[in-house]
């Protein structure tokens, strides 16, 4: 067994991954910054209110993602505790930069001879309209910088001519222009949207590969507005086209790095080629609990090796998985008011006592009143003395549900029957998720002849 240190540098992400590890019989700490968030995974995990302090005490320290605050940052953290000798999952200052500089990102792309789209980036937002207007053609607009991670901002034209994006663009520069500092302009490319993750161990990637298709917007069908993910679907093959023409091309420079964690980059894929949309340098959300779920060899044997530069021999599910996250008012906004008459504290209730497939974001368990525990005794996420679960945190997303299954058709029905023996007061979910496989995305990419080799 082994000592693991989590740490959130900025919002709560990683709770469930540090519960399984828990799980699993390793000695486990988890420190959170946030103040909103530091009540999320009590009762699931122990916590630390210092994290450096505990660094001497770890065998692997995880941060679980880019941000310190509003700063990018862990990577340069990561770098000076591998450089103390320590076993870190987690990135650099380059790799940080991936995500944080659009036009970075795309810059390491084309000097490693991995195919993109036409792209702009701009700091000014009446250059950005001028260029539309001149070359007119659907674009998508990405805003750079910490204002990115304000999902709905996230702009995909529909008008051949453009003047969607202008008239986006216009409305931005009045409401965000204090707070966005630029933005990409990234023509449009239709296809199928799928991303390529893999997980680097300081040398190489290990395999197998992950691939996985996220379902970012708030209802079914692909309507209403950008969320950080609403679900994702996903299977893990070989070393495909797929992933020899993006991350494989990337193997080198992110040796260079000693970059060591989950890396995955979204591709907008056609019968022409496959054309890179953006990288995210660290796990993804929910993502990587869907592909703790499809582990079938330990979570903590796994991350303790690849913290070490060893290969992890990683066992997976063969068939198909899907992640289903389950939201409450007033997400994906932020509004105090409605969050707290609709969802602080709510209580989580089970219809059935099998905890399969249910996994922890913005949640904690409080005691049953009258339940006691003897000192010491190790907390069993099942058992009644363990206490009742509730919302924690602010943003409304206490749970992700999964399902696995030989067929995605299977994955859905495991994962939606799991939903029905959950009761939240006012929750919602997209009832989809999975379906884009079904409906001919599988099949266009089979025939293009991108997957290659299952695992």
């Amino acid at each position: 067994m082994a000592t693991f240190l989590f740490c959130s540098l900025d919002a709560a992400l990683v709770g469930d991954i540090a519960w399984q590890v828990a799980r699993e019989g390793h000695d486990v700490k988890y420190y959170i910054e946030a103040d909103s968030d530091r009540e999320i995974a009590d009762g699931f995990v122990p916590k630390t209110d210092d994290w450096r302090t505990e660094v001497e005490w770890a065998d692997v320290i995880i941060f679980d993602d880019i941000w310190v605050g509003s700063d990018v940052g862990t990577g340069e953290l990561a770098r000076e505790l591998r450089a103390e000798g320590h076993a870190v999952v987690g990135g650099t200052p380059n790799t940080d930069r991936l995500e944080e500089d659009r036009g970075y990102a795309m810059a390491i792309l084309e000097e490693h001879g991995v195919n993109t789209i036409e792209h702009h980036v701009f700091e000014d937002f009446d250059a950005g309209i001028r260029h539309v207007q001149k070359d007119s053609a659907p674009y998508v607009i990405k805003p750079l910088g910490e204002v990115q991670n304000v999902k709905r901002l996230l702009y995909v034209g529909n008008e051949d001519d453009g003047s969607d994006v202008v008239d986006v663009l216009r409305a931005y520069k009045k409401a965000w222009g204090h707070r966005m500092k630029g933005f990409q302009l990234q023509r449009k490319v239709e296809g199928v949207e799928v991303a390529v993750c893999g997980f680097f161990n300081g040398e190489s990637f290990v395999e197998p590969i992950n691939f996985n298709f996220e379902h970012k917007k708030l209802f079914p069908g692909n309507i209403g507005p950008s969320t950080g993910e609403m679900g994702t679907s996903m299977f893990w093959a070989g070393r495909n086209e797929l992933f020899t023409e993006t991350l494989g091309k990337l193997e080198g420079w992110l040796a260079g790095e000693e970059y060591v964690g989950s890396i995955d980059i979204n591709c907008i894929v056609n019968e022409d080629g496959i054309y890179p949309l953006e990288f995210t340098p660290r796990f993804g959300y929910p993502t990587v609990t869907l592909q703790e779920e499809s582990f079938e060899s330990g979570t903590g044997q796994f991350f303790l090796d690849l913290a070490n530069g060893r290969d992890p021999g990683l066992e997976v599910h063969r068939g198909y998985q899907i992640a289903v996250r389950v939201v409450l008012p007033p997400f994906p906004f932020d509004d105090q008011e409605t969050y707290d008459e609709n969802s602080r504290n709510a209580a989580v209730v089970f219809e059935s006592d099998s905890r399969d497939g249910i996994h922890i974001e913005d949640a904690k368990r409080v005691p049953v009143e009258g339940a006691e525990r003897s000192a010491g005794e190790r907390s069993e996420p099942e058992a009644a003395v363990d206490g009742q679960w509730r919302v924690a945190g602010e943003s409304g997303m206490p749970l992700v549900v999964t399902g696995k299954g030989e067929t995605m058709q299977a994955a859905r029905e495991q994962a939606y029957e799991r939903i029905d023996d959950i009761l939240i007061p006012n929750c919602y979910y997209r009832d989809d998720i999975g379906e884009r496989w079904i409906d001919g995305d599988g099949d266009r990419l089979q025939a293009w002849g991108y997957l290659g080799p299952a695992v």
